[in-house]
Formats: C-alpha cells, structure tokens, sequence
C-alpha cells in the first residue's frame, strides 16, 4: 500500500513539474530584462525613491498598457520612451509579469514634509503634527470613498476599489501601498494635462476638479492602504 502511494505521489510530482518550471521560466526572462529599469523602480518593483512609482504586485495588462503607450506616444516621458523603445512585444510581456507577480511592500507610517510648516508661524508640537496628518487621512479616506458631491469629484473606489486593488479585467491599476509623492505628482499631471493630451481622459476630468489640498489628502490616504 505504501508502494504504490510513493509511486502515485511521484507520478503526480512528475506531472506537474513542467508547469512549475514554466512558472519560474516565465519570471526569469521577465526579471532579467527588467534590470534597467530597477535603477528607478527597485530591483523587485519596490521603488525606494518616493518620486518613482512601484511596479510591484501591479497589474500585468495595466504595466503592459502603459509600457505600450511609453513607446508610442501616447504617454509622454522622455526617459521612459527611450527605454520603452528598445523592447519588443515579448519582453513588455515578460517584465510586466515579472512585476505583476512580485508583492508590493508596504509603506512606513506617513509624516507631513518639513516644507509643510510656515517659517513665519511658531514651531508646531508633535502633537498638533500627529493632529493635522490624522486631519488629512481622514478627509483622503472620505475623499476616496465618497468624492465631492459640491464640485463633483467622483469616488475614487469606483474604479480602483475599497482598498485600492484596482480591476484587473478593466486594467485599472492597483494603487495600494503606492508612494504620496508619486501620487500627488499623478494627479497634479492629469490636472494639468501633462498626463494626457485628451480633455476627454477620465482621470483628466475628475483631477481638474480636485483642489491641491485634496490631492494631497487622496494620495496620503492611498498611500497607507495595503
């Protein structure tokens, strides 16, 4: 009995060892390709620079969507052009997989900029700092789940989830875990029309309507979700 117990959970072993090695095969390619961009992004995604976005645990049709738009225009940045120009089809698929199957990490407890203090107003406490960050989560958390009814700013949950996890069968990103910084720096762009070169992109028409203080307060709040 013992026998042939041995030689069916080997057979089993046998039988699924091809697409463990396709599993990891698939990773491999797409890492080793990604090695020019771990510079700005981190070798596994994990950005340590707040003004460069993580990749990681990012959808892969999303990362595939920009990447492609990076090499045709459609987004404009000069330093992701010229990397995105040299990878084919192939290699856009492999290294957003790569990413899409590495975990995010997690952010440390947020703390508001130095540049945010008036020199000319007295010396904040550390409570009244704690105070105003706990003041700004919470008006991001309120943000982020039920807009601006007043100027009509959608709910950011609509579109990239309760807790930021985004679509993925919409290709709408995973924002979770994600860097302030980056984000305010998104939201200014698509405000502006940096981001995008048509007034009729979503993102465009909800961010234009968005104050710099909500800005602020969405991204803080996004960035303490995990």
């Amino acid at each position: 009995m013992i026998k042939t117990l041995l030689t069916v959970s080997i057979s089993f072993a046998l039988l699924a060892a091809p697409g463990i090695a396709g599993a990891q095969g698939n990773a491999g390619p797409g890492k080793a390709k990604a090695a020019s961009c771990a510079g700005c992004h981190g070798e596994d995604g994990n950005s340590q620079m707040p003004g460069f976005p993580k990749l990681a645990g990012q959808h892969k049709a999303y990362l595939v969507k920009q990447l492609q738009a990076f090499k045709s225009g459609a987004r404009i940045s000069p330093m992701m052009a010229a990397l995105a120009a040299g990878l084919d089809d192939q290699a856009v698929d492999e290294i957003s997989e790569y990413y899409a199957n590495s975990k995010i990490s997690a952010n440390p407890p947020p703390v508001l900029p130095v540049s945010d203090d008036d020199d000319d107003a007295p010396a904040k406490t550390d409570d009244q700092k704690k105070a105003e960050l706990t003041t700004l989560i919470a008006q991001g958390s309120d943000l982020y789940r039920n807009g601006n009814l007043a100027t009509a700013v959608s709910a950011c949950v609509a579109c990239h989830g309760p807790y930021a996890e985004g679509n993925k069968p919409a290709a709408f990103p995973a924002l979770h875990s994600q860097h302030a910084d980056y984000l305010i720096k998104t939201l200014s762009d698509f405000k502006t029309g940096v981001r995008s070169k048509s007034k009729e992109n979503m993102m465009h028409m909800i961010a234009v309507k968005m104050s710099d203080q909500e800005i602020k307060a969405v991204a803080y709040y996004i960035s303490t979700l995990k």
